[in-house]
C-alpha cells in the first residue's frame, strides 16, 4: 500500500539548476534531481530554444531521477538562462560564459 501511496505522489524538484560560470571553451553542467521517475515530458532549454542531443549538446538521465545536461565548448553567445521543464515541474539556472583577457 505505501508503494502505492509514493507512486501518486506528484514528483517534486529535489535539488534545482546552479548559477554556471565557464570560460570560453569550456564546458558546462547543468544537474536537476527529481524525488522519483517516471516525470514525463523532460525537455531543455537555452534562452527558450529547445536542446536535442548532439555533439555540442548532452543530455542524460540517471535513474530516472537526474537530470543532467552538458554544453560542450561553450561559446559568449551561449550566455542566457538554461531550463529544465520535467511535465508541470520547472527549474532555470543562469549560464554566464566568461572571454579569457589576455
Amino acid at each position: 500500500l505505501l508503494l502505492l501511496c509514493h507512486a501518486e505522489e506528484a514528483a517534486v524538484v529535489v535539488s534545482g539548476l546552479r548559477n554556471t560560470d565557464v570560460f570560453v571553451g569550456e564546458s558546462a553542467t547543468f544537474t536537476c534531481e527529481l524525488s522519483h521517475p517516471g516525470v514525463k515530458n523532460v525537455q531543455w532549454w537555452l534562452d527558450g530554444t529547445p536542446l536535442h542531443n548532439n555533439l555540442v549538446t548532452e543530455i542524460s538521465e540517471q535513474d530516472g531521477r537526474i537530470h543532467t545536461l552538458t554544453l560542450n565548448d561553450v561559446a559568449c553567445h551561449d550566455s542566457g538562462t538554461v531550463t529544465f521543464r520535467a511535465g508541470p515541474l520547472i527549474s532555470s539556472a543562469k549560464l554566464l560564459v566568461k572571454g579569457i583577457s589576455l
